[in-house]
Parts: C-alpha cells; structure tokens; sequence
C-alpha cells in the first residue's frame, strides 16, 4: 500500500480554534500526509475566530462550550447528519481519532460498522485533569472509561514510552507505537536569546529569569509554581518569574505571584526569543504527554526543571539537561531551582547538553513515524 492509497478521516476536538501544543502536531501531520499524496479530510468543532489557519480540509462538527470556566475548549456531542453525510461521501479507509470525548467514540463506532481501521493518538492526560477541579473521586471511572476507548481501536500512537507503559498498566491491549514531537530548530535555538529585550521586562543581566510557558489553566500545576516562587522568595534566592502565556487562570495565578513578569501570548519569533531569555524552565504539570514547551526550552539550551512524570520523563536526562522532581514537592523544586539559580556554570552545562539533545527531534521523521502506522494498520486490514 502507498500514502496515495490512504484516505484518512482525522477526528480532532480542537483542531485549530484554540492553539495548543495537541492540536498544532496534528496540523503538522497532516501537512506530512498531504505532501505525501495522501487524502485527508479533518472533522472537528471550529469558531469564526480560529487561532490559525487549518492545515487541510475542515469540516466543522456542532458543538457546546466546556463548562466550567473553560468556555474557550468544546465539545461535540456526537456525529451530527451533516459531518457524517460529508464522511460517508468521503470514504475514508482510515479513520484516527484524535481525543476520547463523544465525537471520537461517534467516529470509533462508526468506523468498527462499516470493517474501517482506527488509530487513535493520545495528546493529554485528561485523567489528571478532575483532581484540579475538586472531583478527583471519578478519576479511576475515568481511567475504566479511557481504557475502553483505546481498547476499541487498532492501534494507540502515544508521545513517548511513559505513556505507553501508563496505559498498559490501565489495562490497554491495542498495539502501541511512538509518535514523538518535533521542534522547528531554526525558531528555537540558543542564538535568539535578546538581554536588551529581558533589560526591557526589568530583568537586570545576571539575575536568573525561572520561566513558565503555556495556557495559564490550573491543570497546568499552577498552585505548585505559585508555592516554589514563594519559597524561593523565603530563601532569598536570586530570581525573577518570567510568564509566557494566556488563560482563564491568569487573574488567579497574577495574585498568587504578584512580583511576576507576565508577557502574554507569544508567538513566532516574539515566542522563541521569549523562551530564549530563560535561565530555568520550571514546568511542573503532570498532565503532559510530551510536554512541547519543555522541548522547546531545551532547544533554546535553558535547564529544565520539571515534574517526574509522563513527557518530561522522556525529555529530561536527570542531573544532564535538568532535574526531575516528585510532582508536588514544594521544596525539592525550591532545591533544584535554588541550585540552577546560583550556579551560572551548571546552567550552561545543561542547557549546551538539552540544545543537543533536542536536535533529534525533527517533524519530518518524526510525522513518518504516523504515516508508517497508517499504511501498515491499512495493509493489515
């Protein structure tokens, strides 16, 4: 079978409406399919203000905002008359859902009726997700309910090996391969790092800046970094906070580390030069699968201190590019970051062996990677 064969329906609960690290590897897969000489046709929630332009065609599917406070994400309710009219016109012969909300198992089931293989790509540890939110008692029912999903398909493309053995040890059978993440390396390197622009922000030169970049959302583990600035801060560590991003937590997060620098949403070059004025990448969220913001630090040759869990347990060489850290341990992060901080030598060690490290990571091997299980999974069927 060749990639000229394969007529891929791509399922996505956020393709482009709201920019995340999930659903930008997913434009980018499909760009790699479509020069390739695939046909894909992508089917997802869509707003008239999208955050950027969709790689390939999109179908929009009806959906509702996520409650909650989280208004800016949706949700499907299904597969509605109009997308699945559009789909069986299609024809796909592969289908790959790309999130486990109803509209991928609309698509999963509709593709087990008519003979059609699955794939599904795991992007977010959605597991994680109630614990932040006050209802961490459903997270086994959710557990049982992820299991089953990733059960029903033929093959599971996860980001790295700690998620494969995550789901495994759920009770996940389906075959299980790798779909890393790329860096665009001519964005993210050590050369756009600006201390005119950090003078700017009221960073003086030598005082290290500690970083966060991402959606301001408490998944994000927010009250953690909240709680290791303040102990820096107790500890009379030498340090500014540098936040790079937007959300619906910012207000919250503004009031839990008031002497914070915060830019706002970067992007493009304005982005890479943002993460290139890092000295120390602090990231502990445990709800990463990957973590594309902690490749993209390393890239740009900043030390990385993070959460011991999945994704940065695959980026992170431990006393090499960084330190990983039990996830909510306020002091062991106050430690490493403290160590970072006050040792200029280590910081350039590490941030010359995460720059090296990262250069492995590019999209085009990378996105093969998928496109190999496509033809392979269609070959079998």
């Amino acid at each position: 079978m060749e990639p000229t064969d394969l007529r891929v329906a791509l399922f996505s609960g956020n393709y482009n409406y709201v920019r995340d690290g999930a659903n930008q590897a997913l434009n980018k897969l499909v760009r790699h399919l479509l020069d390739a000489g695939a046909q894909v046709r992508v089917y997802s929630p869509t707003t008239d203000t999208p955050a950027f332009a969709p790689e390939g065609d999109l179908v929009s599917v009806p959906a509702l905002p996520i409650p909650g406070g989280r208004g800016e994400y949706k949700f499907a309710l299904g597969l509605p008359k109009a997308p699945r009219a559009d789909l069986e016109a299609f024809k796909p012969n592969l289908v790959h859902v790309s999130a486990p909300e109803f509209l991928g198992h609309a698509a999963v089931a509709w593709a087990r009726e008519r003979g059609i293989p699955v794939i599904a790509s795991l992007h977010t540890r959605f597991e994680t997700y109630p614990r932040y939110y006050r209802i961490g008692f459903i997270e086994p029912w959710l557990i049982r309910r992820l299991t089953r999903f990733y059960n029903r398909v033929d093959r599971v493309v996860v980001p790295g090996n700690s998620v494969a053995e995550l789901i495994k040890s759920w009770g996940v059978t389906t075959p299980v391969g790798i779909w890393s993440r790329g860096v665009d390396h001519a964005r993210f390197n050590p050369q756009r790092r600006d201390d005119a622009w950090r003078r700017g922000l009221g960073i003086p030169d030598g005082v290290p800046a500690i970083g966060f970049l991402g959606r301001l959302v408490l998944e994000k583990g927010l009250d953690i970094f909240a709680e290791v600035a303040r102990e820096l801060k107790r500890r009379d560590v030498p340090h500014r906070i540098l936040v790079i991003g937007e959300g619906p937590a910012r207000d919250w997060f503004a009031s839990q580390v008031p002497e914070a620098i915060f830019t706002g949403f970067q992007s493009g070059d304005d982005l890479a030069r943002a993460v290139a004025g890092m000295d120390v990448f602090f990231n502990p969220s445990i709800t990463e699968t990957f973590g594309n913001v902690t490749s993209e630090a390393m890239a740009c040759g900043v030390p990385v201190v993070a959460a011991k869990a999945t994704g940065a347990m695959d980026l992170v060489e431990e006393g090499i590019t960084g330190f990983l850290v039990p996830p909510r341990d306020v002091t062991a992060y106050a430690d490493a970051i403290e160590r970072l901080a006050r040792d200029p030598e280590m910081r350039a060690s590490f941030g010359t062996a995460g720059h090296a490290r990262m250069q492995a990571h590019v999209w085009p091997r990378i996105n093969q990677a998928v496109l190999d299980a496509y033809l392979e999974v269609a070959a079998a069927r």
